[in-house]
């Protein structure tokens, strides 16, 4: 009787804990008159606070001969300040009891601090300095140089497979600079020199190309009026900021590709061109991704690994980037499969969702599982700021953390189905093939 009472407490404050993660985000928004766009959003519940600032640069933002600049400016702008000694801004943070963290896309660069609530102030000082007063000199851009090139040979060039974000990005654009990754290129890296990194710096990290998010544990009044304090007086960037064009070629034909790796399993990977984010397409695309490669129970691996043991490991995923992005979908084969048959494995699944309406109860998982994706972005403090500063960056919409799910819930079956058939073309994608260095001709 009484593990029965305890099942039912469980299950009672599950249910309450999810409805509370599902209540309504209030925020408040508005604009300084140097441009940057601010939103506060109250939550008393805990004595935490995050500062994050969204800075709309990322790799696409990049000139040939000169990549890898947005990536390397998340660690460059970790050295100091004029006000802040080099190699201290970490300190700042741990010292009061916080964390810190970056991340660089194709599209931003966000950075983001979560402190006690009585650091809010330092928070914003810390990041009004990042924006004002960052230290750009040789210094800290030869450490900086060093560590982000160790960061590409472990991440990339000495990771088994790893290489293939690479390959997959040069492989399916051909004149968008969507087709180097974030990391960049060496030769670049070694090439860049100070005045580069200025003048990026001057162009990029300036208010009204930024976001300037705060949720937590906040007084409103007083929140307001620390981001004026800070952040008011720091000087809007007149000239026009750099933005490429969204236009560019498709993928011509089936383009193959073979990589020989220090691998001993061979690999198969397939991508395919899939709207930008935000467009009507665009859910259907993830919903589709989802339903290949979203758990043990999703198609490709219940196919793939359980049911015919072709592959070790097989998924599915998608960019979401700003401007019309990729979905990769690959399998690592078993020992002594061959690698065309992980690809045709691969294609009959896909074919599948083309030619078959997928089933109600499957659907109705999709919709499961995008539900608890979407709450769960949203659990935390951290999640909510970052969520505010890209609805409103890339959507135009920072309410959309609030209604997205909406998009979701309208995609249907039939719209699954189709955009199967209209971005994962088999005659029209990029296959790339990973095999051991000892099977090179």
């Amino acid at each position: 009787m009484k593990i029965r009472s305890l099942v039912w407490m469980l299950l009672a404050f599950m249910t309450t804990h999810l409805s509370a993660q599902m209540n309504k985000i209030d925020f408040v928004e508005y604009d300084l008159d140097n441009g940057l766009h601010v939103i506060l959003h109250q939550d008393n519940s805990t004595p935490i606070v995050v500062v994050g600032v969204m800075y709309h640069v990322g790799s696409k933002n990049e000139k040939v001969g000169r990549t890898g600049f947005a990536h390397f400016f998340e660690h460059l702008l970790f050295e100091g300040s004029e006000n802040i000694e080099r190699g201290e801004f970490d300190k700042h943070i741990t010292n009061n009891g916080g964390s810190n963290n970056a991340y660089t896309s194709q599209d931003k660069t966000y950075y983001y601090d979560l402190l006690p609530s009585n650091q809010l102030a330092l928070g914003l000082w810390l990041e009004s300095e990042r924006m004002l007063h960052a230290k750009v000199d040789n210094k800290g851009i030869e450490t900086q140089r060093e560590v982000v090139k160790e960061e590409r040979r472990q991440r990339y060039e000495n990771q088994p497979y790893m290489s293939f974000q690479l390959k997959a990005l040069e492989n399916a654009y051909s004149d968008h600079p969507y087709r180097w990754a974030p990391i960049g290129s060496m030769e670049d890296l070694n090439a860049a020199e100070e005045d580069d990194y200025v003048n990026f710096y001057k162009d990029f990290y300036t208010p009204n190309n930024a976001v300037l998010t705060i949720a937590g544990d906040i007084d409103m009044a007083e929140a307001k009026a620390m981001v004026k304090k800070y952040f008011a007086t720091i000087p809007v960037k007149k000239a026009e900021i750099y933005r490429p064009s969204t236009q560019m070629a498709p993928i011509a034909g089936e383009v193959i590709d073979t990589v020989y790796d220090n691998i001993q399993l061979p690999a198969a990977f397939q991508i395919y061109r899939i709207p930008a984010l935000g467009t009507p397409d665009y859910y259907a695309v993830q919903m589709l991704t989802t339903l290949l490669s979203g758990g043990q129970s999703s198609r490709l691996y219940k196919s793939l690994v359980d049911d015919q043991q072709l592959a070790l490991q097989t998924g599915n995923f998608a960019f979401e980037t700003e401007h019309p992005g990729i979905a990769i979908a690959y399998g690592i084969s078993n020992q002594g499969v061959e690698i065309d048959k992980v690809h045709a494995a691969i294609d009959a699944e896909i074919k599948k969702v083309q030619e078959n309406l997928i089933d109600e109860k499957e659907f109705q998982k999709l919709i499961n599982q995008r539900e608890s994706n979407f709450i769960q972005s949203n659990s935390r403090v951290e999640g909510i700021a970052e969520s505010l500063a890209n609805y409103h960056m890339f959507y135009g919409d920072a309410d959309l953390i609030n209604t997205e799910l909406d998009r979701y819930l309208k995609v249907t079956r039939e719209d699954i189905q189709r955009v199967a058939k209209e971005y994962f073309k088999l005659d029209q994608r990029v296959l790339l093939t990973y095999l051991a260095k000892s099977d090179m001709p």
